[in-house]
Order: C-alpha cells, then structure tokens, then sequence
C-alpha cells in the first residue's frame, strides 16, 4: 500500500512538473559522432513559441560523445566516449543559467562501444551499458560531479539467433526504476532484458529473482521506456521493429508479458531498423523511431491495460532518425536525424498525440542524442 502511495505521489509530482515548466526555459544538449565534422557536445535554447533551436555553446574536443544523461539535481551532464577500444564516460559540469559546459574528468567505462548512460534517482551513481562488450557499469559521481572508478562493472553472457548481430550479449540501455531500487538492462545480443537489485548505497549489481525476462529470439531489445505510472515498461526492439509491453511489478521487480506490437506501417517491405523509445510526459502517448523507415511511430496507452493503439507514423524529413527527445512541458518533440545531420521540430497534438511538423529545422553533423532540461527545475 506505502509502494502504491509513493507511486501516486510520484505521478502527481510528475503532472506538477509538466504544468509548471515552459519549453521557453529548456535546453536542449546534442550528443554527436565526430568523424564527420561534429566537435563535441551541442548546446541550444528551445523556442516556446515555433520550435526552432537556436546554438546557445558547445563542448569541444570530445570524441564521439553520443549519448547524454543529465543528472536529476541538474549540476552535470555525462557523455559516453563511444570507442571500439576500451570506453570512457565523461563528466562535465552544467552552468544552470547559460546551459554552457565544462569538462570535469572522465573514467573508462569498464567496456568497449559505450552506447547509454544514465544517472540514478539521487544523483549518487551514473550507470553505463557497453554495446561492443556486452558489460553493464556503475560509477560513483564524487561531491563535485567527478566521476570516480567503477564500484562495479558486470558481464553479460550468451547469444541469440540472429548470426550478424547477437554473436554475443551488446547491452545496450540501462534504466533505474522510479523507486531507484531497480535497473532494468536491455541486451540486443542475448534478447533479454536483465534485472538487477540496485544497491545505491555501494553502487552494486545484484541479480534479481528472476535474473531477465526472455524476449522473442531475434527481435534485439534496444531501449526502455517506464510509463509515469509505474505500472508499465515498453521495449522497443531493433531488429524485429517492434515494441513489447511488459507489466512492471514494483515490489518483486519482474516483468510480464503483455502485448508485442509492430512499429512499421502494414506493407512495408524495405529495411528498417528501430532505435529509441519514449513516452509522452502526460502518460498518454508512446512514440518510437523507425531507421530505414525514416519515421516517429505514435501510439495511443489505454489508462487502464496499458496497451498500444497505432496512431500513424510521421516522416523524421531526413535520413537514421537515431534518438529523440519530448521537452519537459510535453509540447515538442525533436528528432535527430544521424545520416541527414538535422534536428527536425514537430508539435505534439495534446488530444491525440499526433505529431506536426513546425518547419524549424537545425543543422547539426552526426546528431546521435537529445536531451533537455527546464531551467525552471534548477532554481
């Protein structure tokens, strides 16, 4: 009764925020590859009225940064230093008025190809998940926002059908639950989303009973998305292009199976392949992206079961929408484009979730990752 409470709460606090913040106060970070022109880390203001972007700095001198994570209090923002070396994740600090960055330090990633990171509910920990290796990492974030090395770094074991792709375990996304007791890990190589207990007193690890939940041979879990509510996950699968939805137990940490759903459009016959996943601040609505497709996939959630209804598909206008990002008040969406190097704005439809575009596009080479922040949340 206390779980299903604080779970309330949390999802009032959640309404609270989205009522309370204006994309007028968002920054928006860009993670990037750099092999083709890119610097580092992008940083722009979010116009409230149209849209459009406009560069506010950047951070210069990093190599392939392609993933961000912004920690909860809003001091830091940790990039992944992808390689197919050993990699490395870096901290830098956040000015909060100007949203400029600073370059504080970085530690290996305790694997190769670091693709995702994330930061738990206290801001105590960044967890990292290790494509090329298949290692999941958990890193202690000192007083000042240096990351300190790893307290634990675990690997995944098996493989799975798909000869070309899952060979081995890839981890791929790592999320923490709202009650920063869980971190949910999906691995493309294994089709398995794992389940740790999460030790967030001395950043551990520990398997959880059951260990996974066992997704459909070949479909390649990539990224996670928990429903506000706590009640549900969605994991969006990259080589089969479908989401999953899983019933979310709280208290036990396991997953159900619910509903498996495609994310392409009846007919289609080219290659695709999906990438991010997230749900709509309000709880409502759940997009996805299509590679190949070339497309944001919007679902309708049923308040009740949590299940998806297929609302359409809207056109990225360019090339690998790779990830993208719903700003804080809920009112745009913006995707990035990797192979066409542009940020394309839509307008989210608050009634029926359909996305428009607003003809704001911004340049940026090899865009990878989107993430915002409202400056409202850091005063």
């Amino acid at each position: 009764m206390k779980r299903a409470i604080v779970a309330m709460c949390l999802t009032c606090l959640a309404w609270g925020s989205l009522l309370a913040a204006s994309p007028a106060d968002t920054f928006v970070y860009v993670g990037t590859y750099t092999n083709k022109g890119s610097e580092g880390v992008y940083v722009y203001r979010l116009d409230a009225s149209t849209g459009a972007l406009t560069a506010a700095s950047k951070a210069a001198g990093l190599e392939n940064p392609s993933f961000l994570a912004i920690d909860p209090k809003g001091r830091c923002v940790y990039a992944v230093r992808e390689s197919d070396r050993v990699g490395a994740v870096v901290a830098l600090s956040r000015n909060q008025a100007t949203g400029e960055l600073t370059i504080l330090n970085e530690q290996p990633s305790g694997g190769q190809g670091p693709c995702y990171v994330t930061v738990d509910r206290e801001s105590r920990f960044v967890l990292v998940a290790n494509y090329g290796s298949g290692h999941v990492t958990v890193l202690p974030i000192a007083d000042d926002g240096r990351l300190m090395p790893p307290s634990d770094v675990v690997q995944h074991q098996g493989s799975s059908v798909n000869p070309a792709r899952q060979k081995g375990p890839h981890a791929h996304s790592i999320v923490l639950d709202a009650a920063n007791r869980f971190a949910l890990a999906a691995d493309l190589g294994i089709d398995k989303v794992m389940v740790y207990r999460f030790d967030s007193q001395q950043g551990k690890l520990l398997p959880n009973e059951p260990p996974f939940v066992q997704c459909v041979p070949g479909s390649g879990p990539r990224h996670i998305a928990l429903h506000p509510n706590g009640k549900y996950v969605y994991v969006i699968e990259e080589l089969s292009s479908t989401v999953e939805l899983f019933a979310w137990d709280a208290d036990a940490g396991t997953l159900k199976p619910l509903q498996r759903i495609s994310t392409l459009p009846e007919g289609f016959q080219g290659a695709n392949s999906c990438a991010d996943i997230h749900v709509h601040p309000g709880g409502r609505f759940l997009y996805g992206s299509n590679r190949g497709h070339n497309s944001i996939v919007m679902y309708a959630i049923d308040d009740t079961t949590g299940r998806l209804r297929l609302v359409g598909h809207e056109s990225t206008q360019g090339k690998t929408p790779r990830n993208f990002a719903i700003d804080p008040s809920g009112v745009f969406l913006l995707a990035a484009n990797q192979d066409s190097g542009t940020i394309v704005s839509f307008r989210v439809n608050q009634h029926t979730g359909v996305l428009s575009p607003t003809g704001q596009t911004c340049q940026v080479s090899m865009p990878v990752c989107l993430k915002m922040v409202a400056t409202s949340a850091d005063r």
